[in-house]
């Protein structure tokens, strides 16, 4: 990640995330400071937060599509 450089021999995805982060860390007093910056990086890096988000909305979509029966698995078998 130091280098900046991907797979692909471009910028990485979440090099400029991390560059903000490190600059946090340089500059701060306290590294509680950069916590949010640290959060972000960890996002971009394993996208954790959105694959819930995505998980919750596909639960809700077969929620709805089976109204709401639980003795339904997501295939709609019994």
């Amino acid at each position: 990640m130091a280098s900046g450089f991907g797979v692909n021999g471009k910028k990485g995805r979440c090099y400029d995330v991390w560059m903000d982060f490190s600059d946090c860390m340089t500059h701060c007093v306290m590294p509680a400071e950069c916590t949010a910056r640290r959060d972000d990086y960890f996002e971009c890096l394993h996208h954790r937060k959105e694959y819930s988000r995505m998980n919750a909305i596909n639960k809700e979509r077969e929620r709805q599509y089976f109204g709401g029966n639980k003795k339904n698995d997501a295939h709609g078998h019994q």
